[in-house]
C-alpha cells in the first residue's frame, strides 16, 4: 500500500510535517538499500575496495541519525489535528 497524504499540503501542519520526514527518510533508506547492495555486489564480482566497509558504515550512522530525527520530531498525539 503506497504512502499517502489524505488532506491539502499545509506546511505549517505539524502532522504533515512530520509525513514529509518519514518520506523522506523512506527514499533515505531506499536508496542507501539500493546502492550498497550494488556496491557489495560488484566488489564481490571484481577486486576488493577498501574504502567500502568504511563508506557503508558512514552513510548507514547518517541513516540512523535520520531516523532518530524523525523519530525525536514525531508531533505529540495530544496535539494532532482534529480534523485528521
Amino acid at each position: 500500500m503506497p504512502i499517502r497524504w489524505y488532506g491539502p499540503a499545509d506546511p505549517d501542519n505539524p502532522t504533515y510535517r512530520h509525513f514529509e520526514r518519514v518520506v523522506n527518510l523512506c527514499l533515505h533508506a531506499g536508496l542507501f538499500a539500493a546502492l550498497n547492495s550494488g556496491l557489495w555486489f560488484v566488489q564481490e564480482m571484481r577486486h576488493p575496495w577498501n574504502w567500502l566497509p568504511l563508506f557503508s558504515g558512514l552513510w548507514l550512522t547518517v541513516l540512523i541519525a535520520h531516523l532518530l530525527i524523525v523519530a525525536r520530531l514525531r508531533p505529540d498525539p495530544s496535539t494532532a489535528d482534529p480534523d485528521a
